[in-house]
């Protein structure tokens, strides 16, 4: 990967060559703005198809930073349904134009550069954090890029592969939960499909504001989802959930989104319905990075690929030999 060096009236850090590579050390003519990746290894999606069409290049470019955004090392990405969606054709009306697409929307890394406006990041930082769900320039590349707002520092309690794989599933959990429903202490709570990342974030997000949480799952979830704190699993396989669930809620969150889960949420439902999305909260990245700090938010990690395999990691994730989170590593 190339790297270049530029001149400019503001004082920065740069890598030192020493073993943390954005260690700072001063420079011995005038100053310089930052340390520029002009180029990287990354996974291209040229079209649409299975995992066989995904690419891994060296020497993409790496796009100049805009003044609010920061350039992060990425070293665990984690590989969303999104991902795969995306990947087979998914809002082929929106991305189809802008092919070659990089995927990816978690990443966990460190800093290795900042725009001009960005004040709570420094190089060298560890960080993790989600892009939005429409970005073209994703986070399968060995230096991605994010907006300020969309990144917080890592807690410290946790790898790079257990940070990769909480923020776009927390972040979707938060949006639904926290901005759109307000969920209050007291309530209660009913998650559908409380057995993904998203749901299995919506039932701890919801656990700790003091909610009574009632979800739907297969049987491999039950043990986990009742010690993160639910009071109620449902085994949707071998149950009549429609039945075992009794009462109304205050939130119904539907991770599945089939008309017969879109039914059963609206009946359970005490007020109206919402659509939802991801979107950057920092409000909310803030309080994932508090809870996953405190232990209190934490997403399992199933298997892991090398940045090399992506294309095992997405056939593993369309043939469900992999149920739980799959992360990909970058040496």
């Amino acid at each position: 990967m190339r790297r270049l060096l530029r001149r400019s009236s503001q004082t920065v850090l740069i890598g030192n060559g020493s073993s943390n590579p954005f260690a700072p050390f001063k420079v011995g003519f005038n100053k310089v703005q930052r340390t520029l990746v002009t180029s990287c290894r990354a996974v291209l999606l040229p079209r649409f198809g299975g995992p066989e069409v995904l690419e891994l290049r060296d020497n993409v470019s790496v796009p100049d930073l805009k003044p609010n955004e920061v350039l992060v090392r990425a070293r665990a990405v984690s590989v969303n349904p999104l991902d795969c969606r995306m990947r087979e054709g998914y809002g082929r009306s929106l991305f189809e134009p802008l092919l070659p697409l990089i995927l990816g929307r978690d990443i966990s890394g460190e800093v290795a550069g900042v725009g001009s406006s960005v004040r709570s990041l420094s190089v060298g930082q560890e960080v993790f954090g989600a892009l939005h769900p429409t970005a073209v320039r994703g986070t399968y590349v060995d230096y991605a890029i994010l907006p300020e707002d969309e990144l917080i520092s890592k807690p410290e309690s946790i790898s790079h592969v257990e940070a990769s794989a909480i923020p776009f599933a927390a972040l979707t959990a938060w949006r639904a939960l926290r901005s759109t429903a307000s969920i209050k202490e007291g309530q209660r709570v009913l998650v559908i499909g409380g057995g993904g990342a998203v749901g299995f974030s919506a039932i701890q997000l919801a656990v700790a504001v003091g909610c009574h949480v009632s979800t739907t799952c297969g049987s491999e979830s039950i043990g986990r989802i009742l010690a993160a704190g639910a009071e109620q699993a449902v085994d949707y396989t071998t149950e009549d959930y429609e039945v075992s669930i009794k009462g109304y809620f205050d939130a119904v969150l539907d991770t599945i989104g089939v008309p017969e889960t879109e039914r059963i949420g609206v009946n359970l439902l005490k007020r109206e319905y919402h659509w939802t999305y991801m979107r950057a909260d920092n409000e909310g990245l803030a309080e994932i990075r508090r809870l996953s700090e405190a232990g209190k938010l934490k997403i399992p990690v199933e298997k892991t690929f090398p940045i090399t395999q992506v294309r095992e990691a997405h056939e593993a994730k369309d043939k469900r030999e992999i149920f739980g989170k799959v992360v990909l590593e970058l040496d």
